[in-house]
């Protein structure tokens, strides 16, 4: 399977004259990006659910080829904390149905403040059909006990692994059979730019933990100054240059 590159989100104005051509009108971003790049993850959702509809709408615009995946509501990670999670669990999976076939992972990211509740995070991933791919994303070091690799495990979950400033923030533990990396801050300069020696060791990370036919999603969320859709392509040339396929990536001028 290729490795699937992408950025979190499409909808940033300062990638004007590295993705979008200038000029191009806001509506168009979208049909232009699903020309350079094979998924994207919607990052909007956790700010606000879109409607079943908005979705849907989406997913008229996106090939065959193209996975969207999406973060789920804050309603359910920073308000509610998992806690009653079946309402809006229900509710994002009713909104996110719209995609249909274009739906990828869904992303359930907790708040730093958040320390663990094993217990919880249980009966959370349970709501989730099988069909569903759901990767964690925790932020407060409490998690980092064998009760919480087990359940994650359990539930076909994946880790997801994630980078700050050219660090690993949490282990890099292997729960699923496929893989989900964010890569949201790199060190390079101009920051946030990743630069190729910590790009490299994530594509090592990468192809020394999971086979060449896992599903592996990496997402670049350093979108300041267009460095994500840079850097997502540099991403997929290195990974290349290790031996995997990679899906398509978009040709920058310099």
């Amino acid at each position: 399977m290729p490795v699937t590159i992408g950025t979190s989100g499409w909808q940033y104005r300062d990638w004007r004259g590295v993705l979008y051509p200038e000029g191009l009108a806001q509506r168009r971003w979208l049909g232009r990006y699903v020309e350079a790049f094979a998924t994207c993850e919607n990052n909007s959702a956790f700010y606000r659910l879109p409607s079943r509809e908005t979705f849907a709408s989406w997913r008229a615009q996106l090939p065959g080829d193209f996975t969207m995946a999406v973060k789920t509501s804050r309603f359910l990670t920073h308000i509610k904390r998992l806690r009653d999670a079946e309402e809006p669990v229900q509710r994002f999976l009713d909104a996110a149905a719209g995609l249909g076939d274009r739906l990828g992972p869904v992303l359930v990211q907790l708040p730093p403040t958040m320390d663990a509740d094993p217990a919880r995070l249980d009966a959370c991933l349970a709501l989730f059909p099988d069909h569903v791919r759901v990767a964690v994303e925790f932020r407060h070091d409490s998690w980092w006990t064998d009760d919480v690799r087990a359940i994650l495990t359990a539930h076909g979950a994946a880790l997801c692994w994630a980078d700050v400033r050219g660090r690993p923030r949490s282990p890099l533990w292997r729960t699923a059979a496929w893989a989900y990396l964010r890569m949201h801050q790199g060190m390079a300069c101009p920051r946030p730019h990743y630069g190729d020696q910590a790009m490299r060791t994530w594509v090592r990370r990468l192809c020394g933990t999971w086979p060449e036919n896992a599903d592996v999603y990496v997402y670049f969320n350093n979108d300041p100054g267009g460095a994500a859709v840079r850097n997502a392509v540099r991403f997929a040339e290195l990974t290349r240059a290790h031996g995997r396929v990679c899906t398509r990536t978009p040709r920058l001028g310099d």
